[in-house]
């Protein structure tokens, strides 16, 4: 057994990981899939190809389905005022500001015309913005969350989702990272606490 199956085990013993499961009305969320994150040379520069591979299929698996697909984005005044502390903490978030082709979708994830795009300047997709009030008028109960990154905005969406009262369904192998640790560990205590983490292979089973 690992360390890993150990802390599982423990959570469910203490009464943690119980399943929220897919509510009657789904979309697909997928958060803040850049260029910045693909691009040798930018400072958020990670190993997510595959991430981005399984975002692609989760994506055209959600249209097929007619499940409506949202995107979120960074975007922010040059200078970075409107990012407050967060631009401070994390200079690297200069890759957004107006007029960086970093700030750009990541080609195949990119929003079709009609489909809604969130922009955001905090790690939730929540943190004001209208994305509660636009999934609340369309009559969305679950988000399969896709997207970058996990240890970041992901878990900080999935949290505020449920906060607000939408399911979050956290699709692993759509998720990527700056490293594999910080994947998993977040992963964890996010099924343990917050949503339910799913594979690709489920969560294309529930949009079918």
């Amino acid at each position: 057994m690992t360390d890993s199956d150990d802390l599982i085990a423990d959570y469910r013993k203490s009464g943690f990981g119980e399943s929220l499961g897919c509510g009657r009305a789904p979309a697909v969320l997928v958060v803040d899939f850049a260029r910045a994150y693909l691009e040798d040379g930018s400072p958020l520069r990670a190993p997510v190809e595959d991430a981005l591979a399984a975002t692609v299929t989760l994506i055209g698996a959600a249209r097929a389905a007619e499940v409506p697909v949202l995107f979120t984005r960074v975007s922010l005044q040059p200078g970075g005022a409107d990012g407050g502390l967060f631009r401070r903490k994390v200079p690297a978030l200069r890759v957004f500001e107006e007029g960086s082709p970093l700030g750009d979708f990541a080609e195949g994830a990119a929003p079709r015309p009609g489909e809604t795009v969130v922009t955001k300047q905090y790690a939730s997709a929540f943190h004001g913005t209208s994305l509660a009030a636009t999934l609340t008028a369309s009559g969305i109960d679950t988000l399969f969350i896709c997207g970058l990154t996990t240890s970041g905005c992901i878990r900080a969406t999935a949290t505020d989702a449920l906060q607000h009262g939408f399911r979050p369904l956290v699709v692993d192998e759509a998720c990527g990272d700056r490293d594999r640790r910080l994947h998993e560990a977040n992963l964890l205590d996010l099924q343990a606490k917050y949503a339910d983490v799913l594979s690709l292979d489920r969560a294309l089973e529930l949009l079918r």
